[in-house]
């Protein structure tokens, strides 16, 4: 998974490869691939882990819809089989394994090709985490292919085991209407957990200190990852409800159109909170440049009390031999008075001036 403050993934594809070429990007990260299936109509659940990808294929040719997930792009050879099995398009599986993609639809002869970021956060460092969900959709099936184990959609698998749940009785269409539901529902839970932290800080953003400025430009960047990753998905969830292709019915469009709105209402609280955080780095730096008026004042002021003060020793600091005061026996406490109260005179004349 890669960090929100991370604006780009480096390509692990090198220049003159050829279309189609297969390789996970995410070289430092290989994990066990983890590959599951759940069949389902109105009647019949089916879920279950596999360790052979082939398992999953005896549902191909029956009226059941078809779910299967697989956690993990590390294992090449399950990824081929799945895609050979599906017809799926070497370009598209290219863009899977290739997991820097930016969010998209693509339209095949036999499918729907669906690029989406999925976004969690990490309590512990407080950061934006993402990757990439991959979602093919065809004729009675859908594959979804993550980063890495772990992701949000136990609550469509909790619908998937009600029998009595409108999902059961819906198509392979409204499966991936829910899961993007799902991904951008979840979105919602990442902007309320920044707008604490944006709370946070915004008390503290009075008193200047580096800490503060950190956290301000790491939620900068966090932003500036989310409206990225949305942005192009309002793109995809706009296309899928408009455009007319055999996988997605019309009756699953209406549904569309709600997480379409969800969509823009997360862009919006997205570029809300840019400008909250834009309004308080303004006064972040405002407060440093107070702070700085405020000590350059304080040293101006004693630079300019002693000035005078300064003078006077230095006059009588002068080692010439026929000086009048050098003979006075209270010379010393005399020149000593004088230069208190010119400086508590100085004083009095700045706070007048309301400059103290």
């Amino acid at each position: 998974m890669k960090r929100a403050g991370k604006l780009s993934k480096k390509r692990a594809q090198k220049a003159g490869e050829p279309p189609g070429y297969l390789s996970y990007s995410d070289v430092k990260k290989k994990e066990k691939v983890k590959s599951s299936y759940i069949d389902y109509d109105k009647d019949n659940y089916t879920e279950k882990e596999i360790e052979n990808i082939a398992e999953s294929f005896k549902f191909k040719e029956t009226d059941t819809t078809t779910w299967i997930n697989i956690e993990g792009l590390s294992d090449i050879d399950i990824i081929t089989k799945l895609s050979s099995e599906y017809d799926i398009h070497p370009l598209v599986q290219e863009d899977i394994f290739h997991a820097h993609q930016r969010p998209k639809i693509e339209e095949y002869e036999n499918f729907l090709y669906i690029v989406a970021n999925m976004l969690k956060y990490n309590e512990v460092k407080e950061e934006i985490e993402s990757e990439q969900i991959s979602l093919v959709l065809g004729d009675g099936f859908v594959i979804t292919f993550q980063e890495k184990p772990g992701d949000v959609f136990d609550p469509i698998r909790q619908r998937l085991k009600n029998k009595n749940g409108k999902i059961r009785n819906m198509k392979a269409d409204y499966l991936a209407y829910a899961l993007i539901d799902v991904l951008v529902d979840n979105y919602f839970i990442i902007l309320e957990k920044i707008s604490d932290r944006i709370d946070d800080i915004e008390e503290l953003v009075k008193d200047p200190s580096e800490e503060i400025l950190h956290s301000l430009y790491d939620l900068k960047n966090e932003m500036i990852f989310l409206r990225r990753s949305v942005w192009p998905l309002r793109e995809v969830v706009n296309k899928l409800q408009k455009d007319d292709n055999e996988f997605m019915g019309q009756t699953v469009k209406i549904y569309l159109r709600d997480v379409y709105d969800h969509t823009i209402q997360v862009i919006e609280t997205v570029e809300t909170l840019r400008d909250v955080l834009g309004s308080m780095l303004d006064i972040y730096m405002s407060s440093i440049s107070n702070k700085m008026n405020e000590v350059m004042k304080v040293l101006t002021i004693i630079a300019t009390i002693f000035i005078p003060l300064t003078f006077i020793a230095g006059i009588y600091g002068m080692n010439f031999e026929y000086m009048p005061e050098l003979s006075l026996t209270n010379g010393y406490f005399i020149v000593l008075i004088v230069m208190l109260i010119i400086a508590l005179y100085m004083i009095y004349f700045f706070k007048k001036k309301k400059w103290l």
